[in-house]
């Protein structure tokens, strides 16, 4: 099994989440701390993007992905609702529907199994989308075992 990884964990991008929050509130008793707050809060906090976390993949005929997410589910109106396997050019070669949110359970692994990549295909990309924003900025580049 190959295992890639995105650097930093869910706990150190909630602790961040944490910190610049706190930071944001000082608005209220310190006016000069706003600018410097909204930037960073508006910057990190509202990147509601999802974030693709953890990656593994086996290829022993067609190919099984395990992909971990992290998104801040806010219920059935936004939340992490797909990732796809594509290739570099962008064709889709499998697709992991999700569909309910996973307030409660973050970041979440899902599977997608009978992904058949074509021969000679070395790399794939994953990418995720939520309700709302749409694709992830973020892709996730993945070596194809074997």
């Amino acid at each position: 099994m190959r295992r890639l990884a995105f650097a930093g964990t869910a706990a150190e991008v909630s602790n961040k989440r944490g910190q610049l929050m706190r930071l944001f509130s000082l608005r209220l008793c310190c006016p000069k701390s706003f600018s410097l707050a909204a930037l960073l809060f508006s910057t990190v906090c509202f990147a509601d993007d999802v974030r693709i976390v953890d990656v593994s993949v086996e290829c022993p005929a067609s190919c099984t992905f395990l992909v971990t997410l992290e998104h801040d589910d806010q219920g059935w109106h936004h939340y992490a609702d797909l990732w796809e396997v594509v290739t570099l050019e962008g064709s889709v070669l499998g697709s992991r529907v999700l569909y309910h949110p996973h307030e409660n359970e973050q970041p979440f692994t899902r599977s997608l199994s009978g992904v058949m990549i074509p021969q000679g295909m070395n790399q794939v990309k994953i990418r995720a989308r939520d309700s709302v924003h749409g694709y992830s900025k973020q892709e996730f580049l993945v070596d194809i075992p074997g």
